[in-house]
């Protein structure tokens, strides 16, 4: 190996697949997967091109070492669909489930945010 390259595969790989659905919790269970990948806790993924069969995004998530489900209500979504795709998911996190009440509003509250990512951090230790 040359010196001073780090090998990619080192570095465990782990997959955040969020619900983006049509309400202030699906929202938010999109808004932590891009805020806990820019912390380097994970990588957003494209979940919708795993429930549409894009094979390219089936190939990134069998790369991965670890398979998060954030989902915004317990309809599992995200969850149901990388499971009829054959893939086990390591962890789901449902939004409703921290303390967040589904409505129809799009718009998050900045201290929303903070609070759910606050409560993230205990739900990704389990």
């Amino acid at each position: 190996m040359t010196e001073g390259v780090k090998c990619a595969c080192e570095a465990a790989i782990i997959g955040l697949y969020a619900c983006a659905g049509g309400s202030n919790v699906g929202q938010m269970a999109n808004k932590v997967a891009v805020e806990l990948t820019k912390q380097g806790k994970g990588k957003i993924m494209c979940t919708v091109g795993i429930g549409g069969n894009v094979q390219g995004i089936i190939k990134s998530a069998e790369g991965t070492d670890e398979i998060i489900a954030i989902d915004g209500c317990p309809l599992l979504c995200a969850k149901k669909s990388l499971e009829l795709a054959g893939f086990t998911v390591d962890k789901s996190i449902v939004i409703t489930e921290l303390g967040m009440k589904k409505s129809g509003s799009l718009d998050l509250q900045e201290n929303d945010v903070k609070e759910i990512m606050a409560k993230m951090e205990d739900a990704l230790a389990d």
